[in-house]
């Protein structure tokens, strides 16, 4: 059997949401978004709860989307799929103050991840990056609207949030 891809465990008032996936720096797949949304709602559903913190390793917060996983993947595979977004509003439900605790790479969507949470604590180890800006595309979660609208005269983007800008 797999181990669990976060460990939720509580400390007095706060709950606390370790990613755990070692291997991959924490890459953030469907198992992991699916067992994070379940772990922050069940967390903000406690009365004995007061602050969720969400924390990887020393070495990555998170990575990013696993890559490998969708390596063989189209446009259309991953946007049908909702692959890894369908739960990232979950984060934005939670009516508890939700902080993320950052040591080592917060790299893509692990970035992301960490700017949806109200408090972001970096250690100084911690390294954000965006690197699908490099790529020509927008970053999915946190500038969506940031996308350049679209117009006339093609643009030299590829935007993650809407399929043509």
């Amino acid at each position: 059997m797999s181990e669990s891809p976060i460990l939720s465990v509580r400390h007095g008032r706060v709950g606390v949401i370790s990613l755990n996936r070692p291997a991959q720096l924490n890459a953030l797949n469907d198992a992991l978004m699916d067992d994070l949304g379940k772990a922050l709602l069940d967390l903000d559903g406690d009365s004995d709860i007061g602050a969720i913190v969400i924390t990887g390793s020393d070495k990555a917060f998170a990575a990013g989307a696993d890559i490998a996983v969708m390596a063989d993947w189209t446009y259309m595979d991953v946007f049908q799929t909702g692959f890894i977004t369908r739960n990232w509003e979950t984060i934005r439900q939670v009516r508890k103050p939700v902080i993320a605790a950052v040591a080592g790479y917060a790299m893509g969507g692990g970035c992301e991840l960490a700017l949806a949470c109200d408090i972001v604590i970096a250690a100084e180890s911690a390294q954000f990056a965006l690197p699908e800006i490099s790529w020509r595309c927008c970053p999915v979660r946190v500038a969506p609207n940031a996308c350049p609208a679209p117009s006339a005269r093609p643009r030299p983007w590829t935007c993650a949030c809407r399929p043509a800008c």
